[in-house]
């Protein structure tokens, strides 16, 4: 399932993310990774989850994004959740492409099993109608 935190900057989609993210780690019985532009996390999220910086691998954009979440999946069949901060700093595209993006994480969340959350900066009205997630609202 992709589920989308939407929200305008400042309103604590980030500490909802957070506390997704160490739910998740408490619950799952395998792997959950976080991804995020910048390491800004390390502190507030568990150690058992594995962080990832996409500085450190040059990815921007959704192409690079999907193919690099698509690589996790491949490379672990035990990640359970992946949740990924600041979405439009990673794919500075914005709203432009999140419609398609979505679409192609839904088919690889239902192949893979993984739930993927995704935090978007962005009021509802913004996105585009047909985003196939579950979107909520901060």
């Amino acid at each position: 399932m992709v589920t989308l935190l939407i929200g305008k900057k400042g309103s604590g989609k980030t500490k909802k993310l957070i506390q997704y993210a160490n739910e998740a780690v408490a619950a799952s019985q395998g792997n959950v990774v976080v991804i995020e532009k910048g390491a800004k996390l390390t502190y507030d999220i568990t150690s058992k989850a594995r962080l990832i910086d996409t500085d450190q691998y040059a990815i921007s954009g959704y192409d690079m994004l999907f193919g690099f979440i698509s690589g996790i999946c491949a490379g672990n069949y035990d990640v359970t959740d992946i949740l990924i901060d600041s979405t439009f700093k990673i794919a500075p595209d914005g709203v432009n492409g999140i419609e398609e993006f979505t679409k192609k994480l839904q088919a690889l969340s239902e192949n893979s099993g993984a739930n993927i959350v995704l935090l978007i900066s962005a009021s509802e009205e913004d996105l585009p109608s047909g985003i196939n997630a579950v979107c909520e609202k901060i």
